[in-house]
């Protein structure tokens, strides 16, 4: 059984308390008021109150430490080395289609560098969680990336651009170069999920653009403690600045970032 961490502890139960409210809404989706905050990207209730939790039990436990939100921007804390990273419901739409595919997602900064990551699903109860220099693991299971080493036997995971979003034709490029050498891709809506999917073997790989800082923050840790490698598509590690992300084992990842070079290049 693997030792958590003081902090992971307090990102547990802070994740637990949230994530009850968020399954109580799930079922009861026709009650929710629903707001629109652009194109095809729905708040609602559910985040700002998960949000408000998150907040609430994270404080009790390091007043110090201040935040990035998703919802309520940023709030520095008094120590300024530190803050938490928080989406508080990653796959909105998911949850608002009664898709039960969406997660919580928390990650400690310090200095700059993610150093505690958890995202949690609270349909599954599944807790993907990692610190630095200590691995990475699902509940209490050590997690390992896959070992696949080829594109044909490999599935991938992305994000695609919707209305208002994105370089569409860009995609396009992208999606087609890999749909010509892999077994498949699956797009299931949450970032979080898919890079943690990417640290528990799940998908082999795992490449989106335009994401924001609390999208990803975690999930990077989380595979790179599974042994995974991330990126920029330019094998940059301003992931968390760009919102660019390229992720699987050592073989994927090199791999993918060869093939949309010469995907792009192909234009």
């Amino acid at each position: 059984m693997a030792v958590r961490s003081a902090n992971i502890n307090v990102m547990a139960k802070a994740v637990e308390a949230a994530g009850r409210g968020l399954v109580r809404d799930f079922g009861e989706l026709e009650n929710l008021q629903v707001s629109r905050k652009g194109p095809a990207d729905f708040v609602s209730t559910a985040d700002t109150r998960t949000e408000k939790i998150l907040v609430k039990e994270l404080t009790k436990a390091r007043p110090e430490i201040g935040f990035l939100l998703e919802e309520g921007g940023e709030i520095k804390g008094e120590d300024e080395t530190k803050r938490w990273i928080i989406d508080p419901l990653d796959g909105t739409t998911n949850f608002l289609h009664g898709i039960p595919h969406f997660a919580i997602s928390i990650a400690l900064e310090e200095n700059g560098e993610i150093v505690t990551a958890m995202i949690y699903n609270p349909i599954t109860d599944e807790k993907y969680w990692a610190e630095k220099a200590q691995g990475a693991f699902l509940n209490g299971r050590r997690l390992r990336v896959s070992g696949r080493r080829t594109m044909e036997d490999a599935i991938y995971a992305t994000g695609i651009p919707f209305r208002g979003r994105g370089d569409h034709g860009r995609f396009l490029n992208e999606l087609e170069a890999i749909m010509k050498v892999s077994a498949g891709v699956r797009r299931m809506g949450a970032a979080s999920l898919d890079l943690a999917f990417v640290a528990a073997g799940r998908f082999d790989g795992f490449w989106e653009t335009g994401l924001q800082t609390w999208d990803i923050a975690a999930g990077i840790l989380i595979v790179k403690e599974a042994g995974g490698f991330v990126s920029e598509f330019d094998a940059r590690q301003k992931m968390l600045k760009s919102g660019n992300v390229v992720a699987g084992n050592e073989f994927q990842h090199n791999l993918m970032l060869k093939t949309f070079r010469d995907a792009r290049k192909r234009g």
